[in-house]
């Protein structure tokens, strides 16, 4: 099975960083509960506290295409231009350490 990871990062804009960090946390729960969801992270920037990382795995290009399909998702997009500079990157793996196996 060939999982997706889905890396974000997020700037963001001059006084807007706590609306941001509001908007990715609010978000958390409900992209965690989605069917197919393997991850959902956000991370912060040590040298930049106003740069998030958003760190996304799903199951499979289903998934990430249902996730993107979600009230939430719609809300953040309809939201994140305003708050932030965004850079996603939609990965398929290429080497992969299973600890599992």
């Amino acid at each position: 099975m060939s999982h997706i990871k889905i890396m974000a990062t997020l700037l963001a804009r001059s006084g807007k960083a706590s609306e941001l960090e509001a908007l990715l946390f609010g978000m958390a729960p409900h992209c965690r509960l989605e069917p197919g969801n393997l991850r959902w992270d956000v991370w912060r920037d040590q040298a930049k506290a106003e740069r998030y990382v958003l760190d996304e795995l799903y199951v499979d290009n289903a998934a990430v295409a249902a996730h993107r399909e979600t009230p939430h998702f719609k809300d953040y997009l309809s939201k994140i231009g305003d708050l932030a500079e965004r850079n996603a990157f939609v990965l398929d793996p290429a080497l992969v350490a299973n600890k599992n196996g």
